[in-house]
């Protein structure tokens, strides 16, 4: 596919391994309602957040190289907090288009919490990585943050966009591992560190049962978007998003109501 079959005005690429990065798709098309748009999910190679980060560092650069070929987007996003922290630097050499990461939102909330305490919740890969270490250095030192991993938010976000109800026991436990560390008692801002999981904020407010502020990096890295491409002009109507995945075609199906909110009714594989 070349980009004039997607339309004259280059796209903006989003990728992560499922449809997490609708969240961060969301908070763009406020903004820039009109960008033609591919969304690429790495089905294949779900869940990222329990492979190994040299796994990633080598497939997240090979797969967005091959996307960017097909689809000359304008820019490409990483809505993905585990390939983003672990593979952000790896595409950034690779690729000869801006990139954009999605990392955890620990600035904000620091600068949000009253209390001093902050929770983020994220997957394995995520919680354990030296970078998400040097965010809390650099911008909470004077803070406690509590970390949980809950890689099965993952799989309820994608129920919840299926149409189907979410595990509530899986939301409940996620919010229970903060809650039951030191300070989880005074806890009131949790970092959603996975794109996936806004996509679950009423269950998980509901599961906290006591008034938390939920936060992610989704309007930042929408505003990043809109920077970097001050200088193109977007079409004067939406174009027809695509979505593209590295699985079966078929196991979208379940998904296809959903992404019509999105403007997605093309549906490819890679």
């Amino acid at each position: 596919m070349t980009n004039a079959q997607i339309g004259e005005c280059p796209p903006l690429l989003f990728f992560d391994t499922g449809v997490g990065g609708l969240s961060v798709l969301r908070e763009t098309m406020k903004l820039l309602p009109n960008a033609p748009i591919v969304y690429a999910a790495d089905y294949a190679g779900l869940p990222y957040g329990m492979k190994s980060e040299a796994e990633l560092a080598a497939r997240v650069p090979a797969l967005l190289g091959r996307l960017v070929e097909r689809y000359k987007p304008a820019l490409a996003t990483i809505a993905c907090n585990t390939a983003s922290t672990i593979a952000l630097d790896h595409v950034r050499s690779a690729l000869d288009i801006p990139v954009v990461g999605t990392v955890p939102a620990i600035k904000p909330a620091s600068a949000l919490t009253e209390t001093g305490v902050i929770g983020l919740l994220g997957t394995r890969a995520t919680i354990r990585q030296p970078y998400v270490d040097r965010l809390a250095a650099d911008f909470a030192s004077d803070k406690i943050v509590l970390r949980h991993a809950a890689p099965e938010l993952v799989y309820a976000a994608e129920a919840k966009l299926r149409g189907e109800q979410p595990d509530i026991r899986v939301i409940q436990q996620a919010i229970t591992g903060l809650l039951e560390q030191a300070g989880g008692d005074r806890m009131d801002t949790v970092i959603l560190a996975c794109t996936h999981f806004p996509l679950l904020r009423d269950e998980l407010a509901e599961a906290a049962r006591r008034p938390m502020q939920f936060i992610d990096g989704a309007q930042g890295i929408a505003r990043r978007i809109v920077h970097l491409t001050k200088d193109i002009t977007w079409p004067a109507t939406s174009e027809e998003g695509i979505f593209v995945t590295t699985g079966d075609l078929a196991d979208i199906t379940p998904y296809r109501a959903a992404f019509k909110n999105y403007g997605i009714g093309r549906f490819e594989r890679l």
